[in-house]
């Protein structure tokens, strides 16, 4: 068999393609090699965002890897919960179940209903996170996402020992446009959520985000302004807070937490 010349299309071909099997290899090994370590770190950054909305790491404060688990092992408490019920579930490690995963796993989740937040699917079970201070509840902090302008948006809501108040919000994850809907992370506009009453004392859902200048929390209980220039983003949040608040939510688990801490103690 005669070798083929250097300059036909054969040979260019052949070569591209081996030169892409060999480059392939070592990539996608280092991919999977390093796939539980990007998991651990998405993860650690996650509760780093759990520390933040609690108000246990200030604006200005990084903290390592160690610092924030030890942080969150101090301060907060996980609970792996069936959302349907709100009834904790014991036999789930809570620390390593990830509530992103099954929602993707037909097998460990359900289509939402129709929703103006945009969720598509459910988790059979979700995960509450408890700022503690000994027996006592300071805080309730649960995972919210739905749709804004152009993404998902990820994030967290904390809610004041009463279960209906907020404490804080926060986002870790999102693709709005920076400068408008991007400012769903700056904390002098998560600020205005603060004592805001998301549930009366009727147990209706009254929180909502407006156009236009709102009152302080305490003349204005029920509204936050928005974004100037981000209306869609706005709204986006707004029905995301008030799907994950809600029936198909975390709506049961708040019923009964109030039914069985009244207080906010264990």
């Amino acid at each position: 068999m005669c070798a083929l010349r250097r300059d036909s299309v054969r040979y260019t071909m052949g070569f591209a393609a081996a030169v892409c099997l060999v480059c392939a290899v070592p990539i996608a090994t280092a991919a999977v090699l390093l796939r539980p370590t990007q998991q651990e770190n998405q993860r650690v950054d996650r509760l780093s965002k759990v520390l933040a909305v609690a108000e246990l790491v200030g604006p200005d404060e990084t903290l390592s890897r160690q610092q924030v688990l030890d942080r969150v092992a101090a301060n907060i408490r996980p609970r792996v919960i069936d959302l349907r019920s709100g009834a904790d579930v014991d036999s789930i490690d809570a620390n390593s179940y990830d509530q992103r995963v099954a929602a993707r796993d037909p097998s460990r989740s359900r289509p939402a209903p129709d929703n103006a937040a945009k969720v598509l699917r459910l988790p059979n079970l979700a995960v509450v996170y408890e700022l503690r201070d000994g027996d006592s509840v300071k805080a309730l902090i649960l995972p919210i996402h739905g749709y804004g302008l152009w993404s998902t948006m990820y994030g967290y809501l904390a809610l004041a020992p009463d279960a209906r108040t907020i404490a804080g919000i926060t986002f870790y994850e999102h693709g709005e446009t920076p400068g408008l809907g991007g400012e769903i992370e700056n904390p002098r506009w998560q600020a205005r959520w603060k004592g805001r009453e998301a549930i009366d004392a009727r147990g209706q859902l009254r929180v909502t985000v407006v156009k236009g200048a709102v009152g302080p929390a305490a003349q204005d209980p029920h509204r936050i302004e928005g974004l100037s220039g981000a209306t869609i983003t706005s709204r986006g949040v707004s029905n995301t807070v008030l799907f994950w608040l809600g029936p198909d939510g975390f709506g049961p688990f708040l019923e009964r937490y109030r039914r069985t801490n009244p207080e906010g103690t264990s």
